[in-house]
């Protein structure tokens, strides 16, 4: 059995791998358009900031590692131009040479990636705009840092003598993931950073309130971010620095312009071979990763999975993912029956310390879907034990079903990066079982005291949420307090600090002592600082026979939707 495998990153080797361990007789190529195989392409802007200092450290393998050790035969520079399906070749063209030759093939397995979005803009093409996709683009963009713009280099030197420069600018256009790590890593290296970005708000996949935090996290450290306005055309100025113009009119200067625009699925060889493509543009497959031809599979950043939780057809550009599917690819050819069981987006990145991330279904995908079985919490747990030193609060959204309590969607952020993965990837993992809230709260996980605690935030959010379906907690959200009968059950000290105005203040201990001056013919929303002094509040006048609802995490959660 021959296999051709066309890409050799994520997908492509983890496939033309998996499949040499299953089956020792089989005959594999694999090709791959540019310089490098099996390379890091998510570490690019820590390489680009210096954190990780040598290229070679982002090549993961080389075509002698796939020689020697697998018995696979690599040709870089080489990429696929057509396929005949009838007669089951494909043709190869060396880009150095030009040679075209033909390969036949048994199993043919397309794993192209997606190519960082370019659009025709005017100026997009000059000199000092970068990208950063592939181990040749950082190495550019670190030798432009390194080298300077002419007019960096020299117009602050003169007669010998070096007068301070201005501090550097960079425009980052963009504010997905790439975008982010780009601008942190130049921010880095001393430069004055702008992210212009055409939506509302950074990393789209996160709801609104909860990338206000990112925002907030960016500014702190200094980021400028102009949101809600696209980039317009480029410009060469003088010196050889340039000029963003975006479609508001305002101008950022820049000496360097990273584009961050996303990615589209490489679909062009597929299309024209006449295998099915989705509607989002990438190459449909079924869940053993075969296209519309069954002797031709596809993996990675160019193909249509299935949303685990939406069951919609969705582009998932990530690593993890396309690894898994080259193994499954493999898995079907070396004939075991395995399946590629969808996707949820998982993702995680960094934010000068702190970070962001998230799972499953946001609220804002929920609504577009136009889906109301749903409800969500908003907890701050600490990252681990309050009374061990260094605990640090987290920010969570939780998103889940009314009708059976199945997790549907997770977001996070916090300044204890670790303590966020780890509550992210246990609540990734719930998803793609079908958990509930229910086993949330019956979930038994690691334990000491600097690193979580007896009552973990996982574990936590599951006992709220149950809470709020079993009728113990009836919760409310802030948009539901316009004209309500507001009850702050917090300290008089504390409301000196931030108050809700018209809210009526009776601390928690004096709740009981002074029931009598409460409505009983209006419903009322209890407020505390994070939901805790809310909902014991709230226990207490429905066992009253008060009407009542406790805001969703409190003053903490009224941050994020002002």
């Amino acid at each position: 059995m021959k296999v051709v495998i066309v890409g050799g990153v994520a997908g492509g080797a983890s496939c033309a791998a998996r499949l040499r361990r299953l089956d020792e007789t089989a005959e594999i190529l694999m090709v791959e358009r540019g310089p490098y195989i099996s390379y890091a392409n998510c570490g690019l802007p820590y390489h680009v900031g210096g954190v990780i200092e040598k290229e070679s450290s982002l090549l993961v393998a080389n075509e002698q590692v796939f020689r020697n050790n697998f018995a696979i035969e690599v040709r870089t520079n080489c990429e696929a131009i057509s396929i005949a399906r009838a007669q089951k070749t494909v043709q190869l063209r060396n880009v150095t040479t030009g040679e075209v030759t033909t390969e036949p093939y048994d199993k043919l397995v397309l794993a192209p990636g997606a190519p960082s979005v370019q659009p025709p803009l005017p100026g997009i093409d000059l000199p000092g705009i970068f990208q950063v996709r592939t181990v040749p683009d950082a190495r550019a963009i670190r030798e432009w840092i390194e080298r300077g713009t002419a007019f960096l280099a020299g117009m602050y030197n003169y007669s010998g003598i070096q007068f301070v420069k201005p501090a550097r600018r960079a425009v980052v256009v963009g504010g997905g993931f790439i975008g982010i790590e780009t601008a942190e890593n130049l921010m880095h290296l001393g430069f004055d950073v702008t992210i212009v970005e055409m939506l509302d708000q950074v990393l789209a996949p996160l709801d609104q309130e909860m990338a206000r935090l990112v925002e907030g996290r960016l500014k702190l450290h200094g980021m400028h971010l102009a949101l809600g306005d696209g980039v317009a055309s480029f410009k060469q100025v003088a010196g050889g620095a340039l000029e963003v113009l975006t479609r508001s009119g305002k101008a950022y200067p820049a000496d360097i312009v990273i584009l961050a625009l996303g990615v589209r699925p490489d679909a062009t060889l597929a299309k024209a071979a006449g295998l099915e493509i989705g509607e989002r543009g990438g190459i449909r497959v079924d869940e053993h990763l075969r296209t519309s031809d069954p002797d031709i599979f596809a993996v990675g950043d160019a193909v249509e999975v299935k949303d685990v939780v939406t069951g919609e057809w969705s582009l998932v550009a990530l690593a993890g993912p396309a690894n898994r599917q080259g193994r499954i690819a493999a898995d079907v050819i070396a004939g075991r029956d395995s399946r590629y069981r969808g996707t949820q987006g998982t993702s995680i990145v960094g934010l000068f310390g702190c970070a962001a991330a998230w799972t499953g279904a946001s609220e804002k995908t929920l609504r577009r879907l136009g889906q109301q079985d749903y409800e969500k919490v908003y907890l701050f747990p600490n990252s681990h034990a309050g009374y061990y030193p260094g605990a640090r609060m987290i920010a969570l959204k939780v998103v889940f079903r009314r009708s059976d309590g199945r997790l549907l969607g997770a977001q996070a952020l916090g300044e204890d990066g670790p303590a966020v993965d780890k509550r992210i990837s246990a609540l990734a993992v719930a998803i793609q079982l079908g958990a509930t809230v229910y086993d949330l709260e019956e979930s038994e996980l690691c334990y000491a005291p600097q690193f979580g605690s007896a009552k973990d935030a996982v574990n936590f959010a599951g006992m709220v949420a149950a809470d709020v379906l079993r009728g113990d907690m009836p919760l409310a959200h802030w948009a539901d307090t316009e004209g309500a009968y507001l009850l702050d059950v917090r300290q008089p000290a504390e409301l000196v600090l931030e108050s809700v105005p018209g809210a009526v203040n009776i601390p928690l201990p004096q709740l009981r002592a002074r029931l009598g001056e409460l409505p009983r013919d209006r419903e009322i929303l209890v407020i505390c600082r994070s939901a805790q002094r809310a909902y014991y509040a709230t226990r207490i006048l429905q066992q009253n026979g008060f009407k009542a609802r406790n805001i969703s995490g409190g003053m903490l959660s009224r941050v994020l939707v002002s």
